[in-house]
Protein backbone atom coordinates (compact mmCIF):
# COMPACT_ATOMS: atom_id res chain seq x y z
CA UNK A 1 0.00 0.00 0.00
CA UNK A 2 0.98 3.58 -0.61
CA UNK A 3 -0.19 6.47 1.53
CA UNK A 4 -0.33 10.00 0.16
CA UNK A 5 -0.71 13.16 2.20
CA UNK A 6 -1.24 16.54 0.60
CA UNK A 7 -0.49 19.88 2.24
CA UNK A 8 0.02 23.52 1.37
CA UNK A 9 -3.47 24.61 0.44
CA UNK A 10 -5.16 27.67 1.82
CA UNK A 11 -7.08 30.86 1.16
CA UNK A 12 -5.22 33.18 -1.17
CA UNK A 13 -5.91 36.20 -3.32
CA UNK A 14 -5.93 36.29 -7.11
CA UNK A 15 -2.41 36.59 -8.43
CA UNK A 16 -0.82 34.88 -5.44
CA UNK A 17 1.26 31.73 -5.56
CA UNK A 18 1.08 28.47 -3.63
CA UNK A 19 3.20 25.37 -3.41
CA UNK A 20 1.37 22.16 -2.69
CA UNK A 21 3.18 19.11 -1.38
CA UNK A 22 2.40 15.43 -1.72
CA UNK A 23 4.27 13.19 0.70
CA UNK A 24 4.28 9.48 -0.08
CA UNK A 25 4.92 6.65 2.34
CA UNK A 26 4.57 2.89 2.35
CA UNK A 27 5.54 0.89 -0.73
CA UNK A 28 6.85 3.92 -2.56
CA UNK A 29 9.48 1.88 -4.38
CA UNK A 30 6.65 0.56 -6.53
CA UNK A 31 5.30 3.95 -7.52
CA UNK A 32 6.15 5.08 -11.02
CA UNK A 33 4.18 8.29 -11.45
CA UNK A 34 2.56 10.88 -9.23
CA UNK A 35 -0.25 13.04 -10.52
CA UNK A 36 -2.11 16.08 -9.27
CA UNK A 37 -5.84 16.39 -9.75
CA UNK A 38 -8.42 18.91 -8.64
CA UNK A 39 -12.15 18.98 -8.19
CA UNK A 40 -14.21 22.11 -7.86
CA UNK A 41 -17.74 22.06 -6.43
CA UNK A 42 -20.19 20.81 -9.01
CA UNK A 43 -17.47 19.87 -11.47
CA UNK A 44 -15.75 16.68 -12.49
CA UNK A 45 -12.30 15.82 -11.23
CA UNK A 46 -9.62 17.21 -13.52
CA UNK A 47 -6.04 16.06 -13.92
CA UNK A 48 -3.65 19.01 -13.93
CA UNK A 49 -0.13 17.60 -13.86
CA UNK A 50 1.94 14.46 -13.45
CA UNK A 51 5.56 13.47 -13.12
CA UNK A 52 7.51 10.27 -13.46
CA UNK A 53 9.49 9.51 -10.32
CA UNK A 54 12.23 7.74 -12.23
CA UNK A 55 13.13 10.13 -15.01
CA UNK A 56 11.32 13.30 -13.95
CA UNK A 57 9.35 13.63 -17.16
CA UNK A 58 6.37 15.86 -16.48
CA UNK A 59 3.17 16.82 -18.20
CA UNK A 60 0.39 19.34 -17.78
CA UNK A 61 -3.19 19.69 -18.84
CA UNK A 62 -3.90 22.44 -21.32
CA UNK A 63 -5.91 24.33 -18.71
CA UNK A 64 -2.91 24.95 -16.42
CA UNK A 65 0.09 24.88 -18.71
CA UNK A 66 2.34 27.84 -18.08
CA UNK A 67 1.15 28.54 -14.52
CA UNK A 68 1.67 25.18 -12.79
CA UNK A 69 5.05 23.56 -12.24
CA UNK A 70 5.47 20.06 -10.88
CA UNK A 71 8.68 18.79 -9.33
CA UNK A 72 9.87 15.87 -7.24
CA UNK A 73 12.31 15.14 -4.45
CA UNK A 74 12.77 11.40 -4.46
CA UNK A 75 14.94 11.48 -1.34
CA UNK A 76 11.96 12.91 0.54
CA UNK A 77 9.34 10.90 -1.38
CA UNK A 78 7.63 14.20 -2.04
CA UNK A 79 6.16 15.79 -5.15
CA UNK A 80 5.42 19.49 -5.31
CA UNK A 81 2.99 21.53 -7.36
CA UNK A 82 3.88 25.19 -7.69
CA UNK A 83 0.88 27.27 -8.71
CA UNK A 84 1.49 30.84 -9.87
CA UNK A 85 -0.87 33.64 -10.84
CA UNK A 86 -3.76 31.98 -9.04
CA UNK A 87 -7.23 32.65 -10.39
CA UNK A 88 -10.63 32.22 -8.75
CA UNK A 89 -11.29 29.34 -11.14
CA UNK A 90 -8.36 27.48 -9.55
CA UNK A 91 -10.47 27.09 -6.42
CA UNK A 92 -10.80 23.37 -5.81
CA UNK A 93 -9.83 20.44 -3.65
CA UNK A 94 -6.43 19.33 -4.91
CA UNK A 95 -5.51 15.66 -4.72
CA UNK A 96 -2.33 13.81 -5.47
CA UNK A 97 -2.45 10.27 -6.76
CA UNK A 98 0.03 7.54 -7.59
CA UNK A 99 0.21 4.75 -10.10
CA UNK A 100 2.48 1.74 -10.29
CA UNK A 101 2.69 1.39 -14.05
CA UNK A 102 3.35 3.80 -16.86
CA UNK A 103 4.80 7.26 -16.97
CA UNK A 104 3.19 10.66 -16.98
CA UNK A 105 0.64 10.44 -19.78
CA UNK A 106 -1.15 13.43 -21.24
CA UNK A 107 -3.55 12.66 -24.08
CA UNK A 108 -5.08 15.53 -26.03
CA UNK A 109 -4.20 17.83 -23.16
CA UNK A 110 -5.89 15.59 -20.60
CA UNK A 111 -4.59 13.54 -17.69
CA UNK A 112 -6.87 10.63 -16.93
CA UNK A 113 -7.52 9.59 -13.37
CA UNK A 114 -8.48 5.97 -14.00
CA UNK A 115 -4.83 4.94 -14.30
CA UNK A 116 -4.06 5.95 -10.71
CA UNK A 117 -4.25 3.40 -7.90
CA UNK A 118 -3.68 5.43 -4.74
CA UNK A 119 -5.19 8.72 -3.66
CA UNK A 120 -4.67 11.24 -0.91
CA UNK A 121 -7.39 13.06 1.00
CA UNK A 122 -6.80 16.39 -0.70
CA UNK A 123 -5.89 19.93 0.26
CA UNK A 124 -8.26 22.83 -0.32
CA UNK A 125 -7.19 25.81 -2.40
CA UNK A 126 -9.50 28.82 -2.34
CA UNK A 127 -8.75 31.87 -4.44
CA UNK A 128 -10.81 34.88 -3.50
CA UNK A 129 -10.40 38.59 -3.04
Amino acid sequence: QVQLVESGGGLVQPGDSLRLSCAASGFTWNVNTIGWFRQAPGKEREGVSCISRRDGRAGYSDSVKGRFTISRDNAKNTVYLQIDSLKPEDTALYYCAAKNFGGCTVLAGTIFSYEYNYWGQGTQVTVSS
